[in-house]
């Protein structure tokens, strides 16, 4: 069996993407905590 022959007849992974259907608001939030533990490290280290 060729590699082609072989990735035809296998599914293929899903990787996430626009169909990918997810928890929207923890991710939301988790997106918001990260921002702020960035911006706290930033001013307790000095750089801005």
């Amino acid at each position: 069996m060729t590699a082609a022959a072989a990735s035809l007849s296998t599914p293929r992974a899903r990787t996430g993407g626009p169909r990918d259907d997810g928890p929207e608001l923890v991710e939301r939030v988790l997106g918001w905590v990260l921002v702020v533990a960035v911006a706290v490290l930033v001013t307790r280290l000095g750089l801005l």
